[in-house]
């Protein structure tokens, strides 16, 4: 009989080993590899996301000896380069697989291949595992499988995981689900409160747009506290503990000395660690000490002075950081860059220009919080959904204020709608039903994202105006092909618009005015000043740059759109085929997409 059970033991282990989150998660990873294979090869070959393109480049400097501290890119923007609020946290570890795979193969292209790759891919797979937890902690085992499917599709289609991302949303949206997922553990709770403390701070230190939801997560954290007293004094402590110890380590580990007390309102600083240290060491003082947590009126009073105390040192040590992030930025570059950002824009502006893609953004994330709203009415203010529904809550917010929320918004809203399927497949499988199975499938149709603009598509097509309905083209001048006569020219610097400018430093030796970034406020002033003024003033902007190559792409949406609200500008010019007599087309680039001319005059 012992022999028996010791036998039967490891079959029952590795059964519930191969039913884990961990390995559904790595199956349907290793299939969304397969399915985009070749998808992702020809992604790799002209990737248009700045973003990551430009992160490829910033991971390049740092592996060829560029400091740790120093985050200025030298070839963007005027003489002295542009510092970037980007953080080396999200370029340590795509620049440990390049150094790997280099190191195996003695290719560093081989290297920057497998980071392009498997970089994104095996954040695609945790990503996917904490969203199963979640479900599963919410919804139980029934709602694991809807998850696993909505999931799969939310992720693969929203973009963030593609390969080539590089970009750091993608790793915040996976430290934002590993807060939710560890703050649900009804296990080992003060040392998963811990580590939802860390993923806050690492989530803040890699991007300033995360701030809503370590918010949310230390008001869920406060809020327990209220509440329950006691039994979540160790939480409460636990969390705010490791959040002020962790925001002193990032600072010291990513901020240069020099820099210690300079306030950006746009990167880890000062001001983050000042705030982040006096919030978590008073959440742990508040939760600590008995005297204050002995009743909910003490712990009410001790959290609203705390709370006075965070918003009077951001207010008096750091009140520019209190307004709009983009407050400072000059009126042209307002008009001619921020405001055709596509993810930057607010909802009630995508309303106006692109109503086809409102669906697109929000229509599941309503779904998902009418279906936990309900949820909550049916079970009552649980801790789990209730997390969730201020998390899920925070990220709808973000995204009415910017579309780009919804990078965060969706993959939540797959949990509630995971479990909104799950139910109607239990009716329709304990009460079998024509009825019953049509209103299974609606579930399952409604709770796709893609169903959604699948039917805004449509709805557009009727309706929009005729003028309106143009093929969508392309854009051009993001292959590594295209700048193959520029990298064979010598390295100097080089007009071009602003989409282009982490390409041309990926794939060339050459500098370049201007970035989509919104610290290059010179550079780019300078570039939309060139391809928007006369040839006149276009050449004086070139003369006083040393700039020695212009490179013009005629059908890149940028080129379009500067040259129709400048139509005597430099720009419109060339589309119109008129090249001041101060450029020269280099012959190997003519009739190629990028088309290369060099300044003949003496700058």
């Amino acid at each position: 009989m012992a022999n028996e059970m010791t036998m039967a033991e490891p079959r029952s282990g590795w059964r519930t080993f191969w039913q884990s989150d961990l390995v559904k998660a790595v199956a349907a990873t290793l299939a969304v590899l397969a399915i985009g294979a070749a998808g992702a090869l020809r992604q790799l070959a002209g990737n248009a996301d700045n973003d990551s393109t430009l992160r490829l480049v910033e991971v390049r400097d740092l592996i060829a000896g560029q400091g740790w501290f120093d985050l200025h890119q030298y070839r963007m923007g005027l003489d002295g380069g542009l510092l970037m609020h980007w953080s080396r946290l999200v370029d340590a570890p795509i620049a440990a697989i390049i150094l790997v795979v280099r190191a195996i193969t003695g290719s560093q292209a081989a290297g920057e291949t497998a980071a392009l790759i498997f970089w994104p891919l095996i954040l695609f797979g945790i990503a996917l595992y904490l969203l199963l937890r979640i479900a599963r902690s919410i919804g139980g085992e029934e709602a694991v499988f809807p998850a696993l499917v909505l999931s799969t599709a939310t992720l693969y289609y929203g973009g963030a995981f593609g390969a080539g991302s590089l970009d750091h949303h993608n790793i915040q949206l996976v430290l934002m689900l590993a807060t939710v997922s560890l703050l649900l553990r009804t296990g080992d709770e003060r040392r998963s409160a811990g580590l939802a403390g860390l993923c806050c701070v690492l989530m803040l230190a890699i991007g300033m747009e995360t701030v809503p939801y370590v918010a949310a997560a230390g008001l869920a954290v406060g809020g327990w506290f209220l509440v329950k007293g006691e039994a979540a004094a160790g939480v409460a402590a636990a969390f705010g503990a490791v959040f002020a110890a962790a925001s002193a380590v990032v600072f010291v580990a990513t901020v240069p000395s020099m820099q210690w007390w300079v306030a950006y309102c746009d990167a880890y600083s000062v001001a983050q660690f000042s705030l982040g240290v006096v919030a978590g060491a008073g959440l742990w003082a508040v939760a600590s000490i008995p005297a204050l947590r002995t009743s909910l009126a003490r712990r009410a009073t001790a959290l609203a002075l705390l709370g006075v105390t965070v918003g009077g040192v951001a207010a008096v040590w750091f009140p520019q950081c209190l307004g709009d992030p983009y407050a400072g930025l000059p009126l042209m570059l307002r008009s001619y860059w921020l405001d055709a950002v596509d993810e930057a824009q607010p909802l009630w502006r995508l309303l106006a220009s692109e109503p086809e893609a409102v669906a697109g953004h929000y229509a599941t994330v309503l779904i998902g919080l009418a279906v936990l709203g309900l949820r909550i009415r049916k079970v009552g203010l649980r801790q789990q959904e209730v997390l969730f529904a201020v998390m899920l809550g925070a990220a709808l917010l973000v995204s009415i204020w910017q579309v780009r929320g919804s990078r965060f918004s969706l993959p939540l809203a797959c949990v509630p709608l995971a479990i909104w399927v799950a139910q109607w497949r239990r009716r329709a499988a304990t009460e079998p039903a024509t009825v019953t199975s049509l209103k299974m499938a609606g579930a399952w149709i409604a709770s796709f994202n893609v169903t959604w603009i699948l039917v805004a598509i449509g709805v557009w097509h009727l309706f929009a105006p005729a003028e309106a309905k143009q093929v969508l083209v392309a854009e051009e001048c993001y292959k590594r092909a295209d700048y193959a006569t520029l990298a064979a020219m010598p390295a100097g610097r080089v007009l071009v618009i602003s989409n282009l400018g982490a390409s041309v430093l990926s794939n060339t030796a050459h500098s370049v005015l201007a970035g989509p970034y919104h610290r290059n406020v010179a550079g780019n002033l300078a570039a939309l000043t060139a391809f928007m003024g006369s040839p006149d003033e276009s050449a004086t902007v070139v003369r006083d740059n040393g700039i020695g190559l212009v490179a013009f792409c005629p059908a890149n949406n940028e080129t379009k759109f500067l040259a129709s609200r400048a139509p005597n500008g430099l720009l419109a010019g060339m589309v119109a085929g008129k090249i001041p007599g101060w450029l020269a087309i280099v012959p190997e680039s003519n009739g190629k997409p990028l088309a290369v001319y060099r300044v003949i005059f003496t700058p």
